[in-house]
Formats: structure tokens, C-alpha cells, sequence
């Protein structure tokens, strides 16, 4: 295999001092006054030898890597994969490059995440985190790694965030359905600890609970899979014949939920209405199309990204977090009429 060349083989070959070589090569050649002559010399022979610098060597140097960790919870789901595309596209905008993984909503995933991570030197992390990781974010933050989390927040970490009201969102679209006469209204979710569904279902009791009707949950474990999140709907189904509306708490138990209504032989919207959150390009060409509460993606990444180059380009520690809460649309369609 080729011998890769190093900055010491550049200088043994020009005749000329290593240093120079890293001043040259690290844009620092007017600052260090060295003739115009020379960085052409090199810059020539660096193009014709083809040498590509040690990235990992060059943040030890200058304690900077230009890249941002991004882990989300899963990066093959459609809202995950359009805020990460959108992310990327501004971060490079700004000359950085991100390196993003899956967490699965998993623990132990996500701190080996984070230690891979801290050994690229990324500069900063954009994080959508699962239980039990407070500590691990505390530690980058007392190491002094910008942090921003999105989607949901972790309330012992004082660290920015950006999320949407998940709360008045559910509430709306909960009383959406009640206005338009529904009366059994279903809440499926999944058994979480985590922020935004915390919110979700309280917004869903809150207005079931104002209009004094009775509420119907159904809780489903993360990890489940579609056939058994299929099962578990058409068994709801089979012993709760009078529901009549169904609020998904998001675009995957609404994909699984439009199987389940389809299997169940049920009329959407003449036998029960259906409401999903997030919002999904497939919704909209699936027949009837559906209802979905949709959250503001380009909003969430700009936001994310400039709370994180604030951090990144401040020359002083900023104390104060900032959170930023954005507003979700119910954009209503056939699957609710």
C-alpha cells in the first residue's frame, strides 16, 4: 500500500522547514509574511503529490473539527430525515459538515453515540435524546460543547432547545373532532417519559376532560413492532366498537392506524375519523386523505442551527439558555370530515 505523505515528507522534498509547510497549508502564510512565490511552490506541489491533510491532526491543532454530531431518533423517519437534509444543507452554509446516526431511542445507542463522537472532535451536538441520558448531556455541557436539543427537551439539563406546542396541539386537534360531533375519541401513543408525549396526551386529556367525555388510550410500547402496533389497534377496535374518531400521537402509529382501519373493514371518514401528528407526504395521496397536525421543519432546523452557530461563534460562555416553542398547523383533511 501507498505510504501516505505527511506535511515532514512535503518539507524533505521542497527543502524547506515543516513549519512553513503548516502555515501555508493552514491559511496562514500573509499572517507569518511568506513570500507569495512560495505558497505557490507548495500549493503546486501539495495539487501534483495529491495530499489530503489529517483532518482528526488538524482539530488537535486548532481545536476546531467543522463538524456537528446530529443524532436523532430515527434518521429513516420522514419528519427525522427532512430536518436532518434541511440541517446539513445550512450547517455547510455556515462551513460545517455533519456526521448524524440513528439512536433508536436507545440509551446505551446513544452514549456510544456520543463517546464516537467526542473522539471525531465534532465541535457540537444537535441531539433528539431518549430517557436516562441526562447525564452524558450534562457532561458535554460541563466540558463546554455547545448543546441544542429538538422535538423534546430534558427539563434537569439546562441546555437550548426548540420544540412545538405540543400540548395546545393535541388539545385542538381533540377538540376539532368534538366540534364536529365526535364523541368516543381515541388517543394512540406510545408509553414514554419523554417530553413531547407527555404533552401530546395531556393536551388530549385536557380537552376530553372539558367536554366531560370519557377517554379511550392506548399505550404502545416503543420497540413494538407494526405487526404487533396492528394488532393491538384491530383488538382496540374489536372491544371499543363505538369509537368513532381516533388522534394518533404520530405519523408512524397513523401509517399503522390506517392499515388497522383498512384490515378492520371500517369507513374513514363515515365510520370513524382519523387525525395523525406530523404531518406526511403520503397522507395527503392516501385515500381518503389525512388529517394531520404538521410541525414547521424548516422553522425547527433554522432554529436549531442558529442557537448552535450563536454558541459556536460566541467568544464568551453564554449563561442564559435559550427555548424556543413554535406553533404546529391542523391542516385539515378528507380522514376528518
Amino acid at each position: 500500500m501507498k505510504k501516505k505523505l505527511s506535511i515532514v515528507d512535503i518539507a524533505n522534498s521542497l527543502n524547506i522547514s515543516k513549519t512553513t509547510v503548516s502555515f501555508i497549508l493552514n491559511g496562514r502564510a500573509q499572517e507569518k509574511r511568506i513570500s507569495d512565490e512560495l505558497v505557490k511552490r507548495v500549493l503546486q506541489y501539495v495539487k501534483e503529490v495529491g495530499y489530503k491533510p489529517n483532518s482528526l491532526a488538524k482539530s488537535l491543532r486548532t481545536g476546531k473539527s467543522n463538524i456537528i454530531g446530529l443524532l436523532v431518533q430515527d434518521i429513516s423517519n420522514h419528519f427525522f430525515a427532512t430536518i436532518a437534509r434541511r440541517i446539513e444543507d445550512l450547517a455547510y452554509q455556515s462551513g460545517y459538515k455533519i456526521i448524524y446516526s440513528s439512536t433508536d431511542n436507545d440509551t446505551q445507542k446513544t452514549q456510544e453515540l456520543i463517546a464516537m463522537f467526542r473522539d471525531r472532535h465534532v465541535d457540537g451536538y444537535i441531539i433528539t435524546p431518549p430517557d436516562n441520558i441526562e447525564e452524558d448531556i450534562s457532561d458535554l455541557i460541563k466540558d463546554g460543547f455547545p448543546v441544542v436539543l429538538f422535538d423534546r427537551y430534558l427539563p434537569k439539563v439546562a441546555t437550548d432547545y426548540v420544540v412545538v406546542d405540543n400540548l395546545f396541539s393535541t388539545f385542538n386537534a381533540t377538540q376539532y373532532l368534538i366540534d364536529k360531533g365526535h364523541k368516543n375519541i381515541a388517543f394512540i401513543t406510545y408509553s414514554s417519559i419523554q417530553t413531547q408525549m407527555i404533552e401530546r396526551l395531556e393536551g388530549y386529556e385536557k380537552a376530553i376532560r372539558q367536554s366531560k367525555l370519557k377517554p379511550h388510550i392506548i399505550e404502545v410500547d416503543f420497540h413494538a413492532t407494526d405487526q404487533e402496533i396492528l394488532k393491538l389497534i384491530l383488538d382496540f377496535f374489536e372491544s371499543h366498537k363505538d369509537v368513532d374518531a381516533i388522534l394518533f400521537a404520530n405519523n408512524h402509529l397513523g401509517k399503522c392506524g390506517l392499515k388497522a382501519t383498512r384490515k378492520a373493514g371500517k369507513n374513514v371518514p363515515g365510520d370513524i375519523a382519523l387525525i395523525a401528528f406530523d404531518d406526511y407526504e403520503l397522507f395527503e395521496l392516501y385515500t381518503p386523505a389525512v388529517t394531520a397536525i404538521a410541525q414547521p421543519i424548516d422553522e425547527i432546523a433554522d432554529n436549531v442551527i442558529k442557537l448552535l452557530m450563536e454558541r459556536l461563534n460566541a467568544t464568551t460562555p453564554e449563561e442564559k439558555n435559550q427555548h424556543i416553542t413554535l406553533a404546529t398547523e391542523l391542516i385539515e383533511r378528507d380522514s376528518s370530515r
